[in-house]
């Protein structure tokens, strides 16, 4: 338990204090939080939002700063949606790959079967919810939420993790199926945030730049160093290049993809997703809590481990820069998220679960119950950092992206949710 702790306090104890901070100065000072978000880091005819746009964003006062002609902005909010976070998504990116690729990998093989179907259920579940509430409303509620459908599909791994761990204990097989679920999800997340929301106009011709600098990277510093140390039991070629190259040929790999990306319209949270399957990795994966990950000295894994603090201060800028919703924004995109989450997820997980694990066959570990992927669902329910992300993608700077993302913020309410349903379900706890 305490890998876990050790977890949540590295990686979500800073995004809560960004987010409530975020949230405390836009109830307070709505104008200061918002110039804030949208101050300009760097003018210039590159990177960041057409400077037009971005005079209507930041609104009155814009003309207090000098772009000496300059076409683009590149605001604080730019910088790290759009810049900073590729390196969280990177490092989400690494632990699918591994669960895919790995021999001993979590998502590999019939193990993964149900868990898949289950993942299906917990976002066709939530998507379902959302627009056929949203229908119900009317026509114009349905016109003016209907892009948010994807914002409680998501679901936030390291605190899910841990709920389902005071749930149903450490020791339980719902605990593995639970981050089987979740890695599955956040892969699917990824799908999502690429083909339905890019951040311009689509030109994916320019991924071809991207898919090039990733071949570059792994033929020359990765399968080539490799192919010359065959036979050769101190492999002193990939030993030169991983002691003297390190990193850096992957950085500016990373660099040239995240451009392509910019250029290709599609999301640019995404652009270093086509190097991380480039990097040389481990043999075996032990999973994203397990204490031995620690230990392991592959390049990949490395880099991980040196990512960890600065992910640190992007989450927690990350939690300022998109969680200050004015308390006045609650409406209808809110109770709409909430109810995708909290009633998609579980329902969704539970019917998809039954059809892999009983219609399909596939079958659940030995020791869960069927009841059990309801309350699995019911965790799974906590969308918060993805789900947050999402909403800040789905919808223009307004009253509906900010509903949405007070749905987001709440989702905390799966908490409680899921010891009810652990109880109600009873829920045998299995300790290590």
């Amino acid at each position: 338990m305490y890998r876990v702790r050790n977890f949540i306090s590295e990686y979500s104890i800073l995004l809560i204090a960004g987010a409530l901070a975020g949230l405390l100065w836009a109830n307070l000072n709505p104008h200061g939080y918002h110039h804030f978000v949208e101050y300009p880091v760097l003018f210039n005819d590159y990177v960041g939002l057409p400077y037009e746009y971005w005079t209507k964003k930041f609104g009155e006062g814009y003309d207090h700063f000098h772009p000496d002609g300059a076409t683009h902005v590149l605001s604080l909010h730019y910088l790290v949606n759009d810049i900073l976070m590729a390196f969280f998504f990177a490092v989400a990116a690494k632990e699918v790959w591994e669960a895919v690729i790995l021999k001993d990998g979590s998502l590999r093989g019939k193990k993964a079967a149900t868990p898949l179907f289950a993942t299906v259920g917990g976002m066709a579940g939530p998507i379902a919810v959302y627009l056929g509430l949203a229908l119900f409303l009317g026509s114009d509620v349905y016109d003016a939420v209907n892009r948010g459908w994807a914002i409680p599909t998501a679901t936030d791994i390291a605190f899910s993790y841990l709920v389902g761990r005071l749930v149903f204990g450490a020791g339980h097989p719902a605990v593995r199926f639970l981050m089987l679920l979740a890695i599955a999800d956040d892969a699917a997340g990824l799908v999502i945030l690429a083909i339905f929301y890019p951040s311009g106009e689509l030109a994916p011709v320019w991924l071809l730049m991207s898919v090039a600098a990733s071949a570059v990277v792994y033929i020359l510093f990765n399968r080539l160093p490799r192919m010359m140390d065959k036979g050769k039991e101190l492999r002193p070629n990939s030993t030169w290049v991983r002691k003297y190259l390190s990193f850096w040929p992957y950085l500016i790999a990373g660099i040239v993809s995240w451009y392509g990306f910019y250029l290709s319209g599609l999301h640019t949270s995404l652009g270093l997703l086509p190097i991380v399957v480039a990097i040389p990795h481990a043999d075996r994966a032990f999973g994203i809590f397990a204490a031995a990950e620690t230990h392991m000295s592959d390049l990949l894994n490395t880099i991980e481990h040196g990512l960890k603090y600065p992910v640190e201060v992007i989450l927690l800028f990350f939690g300022l820069l998109n969680a200050g919703v004015e308390f006045s924004s609650i409406s209808e995109a809110t109770w709409l998220v909430l109810a995708g989450l909290l009633i998609g997820k579980p329902v969704g997980v539970l019917i998809f679960g039954v059809i892999g694990a009983h219609i399909l066959r596939f079958g659940l570990p030995e020791g869960m119950r069927t009841i059990d992927m309801f309350v699995i669902g019911c965790v799974s329910a906590i969308g918060f950092t993805v789900s947050l992300f999402v909403a800040s993608v789905a919808f223009e700077t307004g009253p509906v992206q900010d509903a949405a993302k007070m749905g987001a913020l709440l989702s905390f309410a799966a908490v409680i949710v899921s010891f009810v349903a652990g109880y109600l379900c009873k829920v045998e706890k299995k300790h290590l």
